[in-house]
């Protein structure tokens, strides 16, 4: 039997500060570049969970509450919150910072579906995850609701 890991134990932080390369000529940074972000950090989560490659299956639904302009550092938080066999669910929290105010923005909150792969490319087994608080057995439970409403894959 595989051991358990802890949320702690696969969470990401990355930040990057926005550039005129990631904006429109307004200034606001494309959610393409955002959307990135997320899914390079839930990436790199799924596989410090897994110790596997693993790749997106999906991304639920994502708006963007605030605008993010060039000069922001953008940070994006990511954790896994519900474990299947072959699969994980990852939230990704994103947040703008002003750096000359120190005002931060909560713009973004998104779920992404990740599969453990092995060297054949075949769906291959994950580690349980060992819950320690309560926050962390509601984030559970919201996951497994989630899951009930995704469509089945093929």
């Amino acid at each position: 039997m595989v051991e358990g890991k802890t949320v702690d134990e696969s969470s990401v932080i990355m930040a990057r500060l926005m550039q005129p390369a990631d904006a429109n000529p307004s200034g606001n940074v494309h959610g393409g570049v955002i959307m990135k972000m997320v899914d390079e950090a839930g990436g790199v989560c799924a596989i410090r969970h897994a110790r596997q490659r693993c790749v997106t299956v999906a991304m639920d639904y994502m708006s963007f509450r605030a605008p993010v302009y060039i000069g922001d550092l953008v940070t994006v938080t990511a954790r896994i919150t519900y474990v299947g066999h072959s699969s994980m669910e990852v939230e990704a929290i994103v947040e703008a910072e002003n750096v000359r105010t120190g005002q931060k923005t909560h713009t973004s909150t998104c779920y992404l579906i990740y599969v453990a792969l092995d060297e054949q490319s075949k769906p291959t087994a994950v580690p349980p995850l060992i819950i320690r608080t309560p926050e962390e057995q509601r984030r559970w439970d919201a996951a497994a609701e989630r899951r009930t409403h995704r469509p089945p894959r093929d």
